[in-house]
């Protein structure tokens, strides 16, 4: 057998040991959110719900699933949630694009080659 099979049968071992509430020596991280009140986070923002959707990427029926308490947001949403909460200006700041990237991404961008004439 090489050296990867055993790597490999070794970590799936482990694997089936965790699974099986085994210890194993793995060290799992978990982030632990507090509560949120999704409609008080958005608030901090000043954004309406459409631009706060927009901005950071949830449909509009899920933010307001969120904030009227029908569905509760996970895993990514939730830490995103969770840092929009305690810096929203820093979180906000971090998403604008510069004027620069802004124009290249909406094709505003002024390259030579869409310039030239024909001639």
């Amino acid at each position: 057998m090489t050296k990867l099979f055993d790597e490999i049968s070794a970590g799936l071992r482990e694997a089936i040991t965790h699974a099986k509430g085994g210890k194993t020596g793995l060290v799992i991280h978990e982030f632990r959110a507090p509560k949120l009140d999704v409609g008080a986070v958005r608030e901090k923002t000043a954004l309406s719900q459409e631009d706060f959707a927009r901005t950071f990427g949830v449909s509009l029926g899920t933010l307001r699933n969120w904030e009227q308490g029908r569905r509760a947001p996970d895993g990514p949403a939730r830490v995103l949630l969770t840092l929009i909460d305690r810096d929203p200006v820093a979180v906000l700041k971090t998403l604008r694009a510069s004027p620069a990237k802004r124009a290249a991404r909406t094709g505003q961008s002024r390259s030579p080659s869409k310039n030239r004439r024909a001639g």
